[in-house]
């Protein structure tokens, strides 16, 4: 009689507790239906909470529904990716077929036709548009897809490959079509801005960087190489680079009928620049894309920042990679408006002998003053890591984090990725896509990573788009009064609907002075329309 009189009661204590749990998510339902959009910190914890717990249905139902709700997410920014690499291989064979471009048998890369012929056992590109075979090899060249690793070349090696096979197609030519493609893209999984990562004018900075000669990297022989690019020309080779970025713009526009009655979606999307530099050269050459790309920052306001790139672990980069800190050292105080984003420690151990993990990101945050890291994969390798992070955190360096190139190129995912790390050495963080034609995918699928393989949930991915926003190279105060706490707004909008239509007097004067701080409240609106509107 005792024993069934205990399990009556223990059957109580559940019910109940399973009613107040109910109880509590309904209230939690309303209080955010009425209040979502209020700059009141209860309700928006409310709304927060309903989402999270509609993120948890999504992911016991599975991948596709988690997708279908991530998608819908507003996300912010992609802070890192790259614009021939955002291309489908798709969109390469059809470009390629329209150029009467020529593939290569054996090694499917692409290149001219001499007349109306294509070379030796080169065939026409168009051919795989009537070929299914051949279509589906070339897109298995151009990308990742159904790659095998096998003796001697590893999915790192086919990843940078795919950017040696498609040189025949030109910014120049397609840039803006490829712009038109990945803001079509972020425009349709609720994405409002991108700063796309470009390297502009190739030919002319090496012909320029032909002219000088590199004879060491003390401040008086750095300031006389830069009198020497000046002299054999400088101004011509940065006015060809932003006539490229300028072109690209037009195109896009162009396409999508900005700023017409017929404007597209993606319209929507705003695209600033990051001038980027080829890190496996000489010196000289370095140097003078370096020098191009500060002063392209100073000739375009849409072109805010300047990154290095190229796989870090090839022979070149790892020689010349304290150079590249060195110039930076010296270049960046001459462009105090300009901002520097760099990619360092996308390695990781195996890759690399232990010896090349120890400092890579350390000389880009002290030595070249980056504002934010690319990938940062082998910051547990570093010396003194804890101590880094703490530098990191303090100065409010933002790692870009790029899961799934992570664990394509270095094998790097799950427990064994730093970005729960970082978070908890409170180093502000933020999803990125990298390349993702190259990776055949997007930015929802990178959020679906976070909370598949990171155990993230609402809250954090929120945070991390947030944290896009207020990293991003814009120009202006921040909507909110401390960087990365996205708790409290400045005064001029404080108590107010974040996001709303209305804004105050004194807050629409900070909206007008500040592209960032406008990005952001924009984002904030978003926020309150998918929360408030959640089935």
């Amino acid at each position: 009689m005792t024993t069934l009189q205990g399990e009556s009661s223990t059957h109580k204590r559940l019910w109940i507790a399973i009613v107040l749990l109910v109880l509590f998510a309904v209230a939690l339902y309303f209080l955010s239906r009425s209040h979502g959009g209020s700059d009141n910190p209860a309700s928006r914890t409310a709304a927060e909470s309903r989402a999270n717990l509609d993120l948890n249905r999504a992911q016991i139902l599975g991948e596709p529904s988690l997708y279908a709700f991530l998608r819908k997410m507003p996300k912010g920014g992609d802070l890192h990716l790259h614009l021939s690499g955002a291309v489908y291989a798709e969109t390469l064979i059809r470009e390629a077929a329209a150029d009467h471009l020529c593939v290569d048998a054996d090694t499917f890369v692409l290149g001219p036709s001499i007349g109306a012929a294509c070379p030796g056992k080169s065939f026409p590109a168009a051919k795989a548009l009537a070929d299914q075979t051949l279509w589906d090899q070339l897109i298995d060249a151009y990308s990742v897809r159904s790659y095998a690793p096998h003796a001697g070349f590893s999915e790192h090696d086919q990843f940078f490959a795919t950017f040696l096979k498609d040189g025949a197609l030109t910014a120049t030519a397609h840039g803006g079509q490829w712009l038109d493609e990945l803001t079509t893209r972020a425009a349709s999984q609720n994405e409002q801005y991108v700063e796309v990562m470009h390297v502009p004018a190739v030919p002319a900075e090496l012909g320029l960087a032909a002219k000088i000669h590199w004879e060491g990297d003390s401040d008086a022989q750095l300031a006389e190489l830069k009198q020497d690019a000046e002299a054999a020309g400088l101004a011509a080779v940065v006015a060809e680079a932003k006539g490229e970025f300028d072109l690209m713009e037009r195109t896009r526009n162009a396409l999508q009928h900005c700023g017409t009655p017929q404007a597209a979606p993606a319209c929507g999307v705003t695209v600033r620049w990051i001038d980027s530099v080829l890190r496996d050269f000489t010196p000289a050459q370095i140097f003078v894309q370096t020098l191009v790309a500060f002063e392209v920052t100073k000739a375009d306001p849409t072109v805010v920042g300047v990154n290095y790139l190229k796989a870090e672990d090839w022979r070149g980069a790892l020689d010349e990679y304290r150079v590249g800190m060195r110039i930076l050292q010296w270049m960046r105080p001459q462009y105090p408006a300009a901002h520097l984003s760099l990619h360092a420690g996308e390695l990781t151990l195996g890759i690399v002998p232990p010896e090349d993990l120890r400092d890579h990101i350390r000389q880009a945050v002290e030595v070249a003053g980056a504002e934010r890291i690319g990938h940062g994969v082998d910051i547990g390798y570093e010396t003194d890591s804890a101590g880094l992070m703490r530098e990191m955190a303090q100065k409010h360096i933002m790692v870009e984090i790029n899961l799934t190139s992570n664990d394509a190129i270095l094998g790097v995912k799950g427990d064994h990725h730093p970005l729960r790390t970082y978070m908890s050495a409170h180093v502000p963080v933020a999803l990125s896509t990298d390349d993702e034609g190259v990776s055949r995918i997007d930015i929802t699928h990178e959020y679906v990573k976070a909370v598949e393989e990171q155990g993230l949930g609402y809250k954090e991915l929120k945070r991390m788009a947030r944290t896009s926003m207020e990293h991003a190279f814009l120009p202006g105060d921040s909507l909110w009064e401390k960087p990365d706490e996205f708790t409290r707004i400045r005064s001029g909008c404080a108590g107010q609907e974040l996001g709303g239509a209305s804004p105050s007097s004194d807050c629409a004067a900070l909206l007008k002075s500040s592209e960032k701080a406008q990005q952001q409240w924009e984002l904030e609106h978003r926020f309150a329309v998918f929360e408030a509107n959640l089935p």
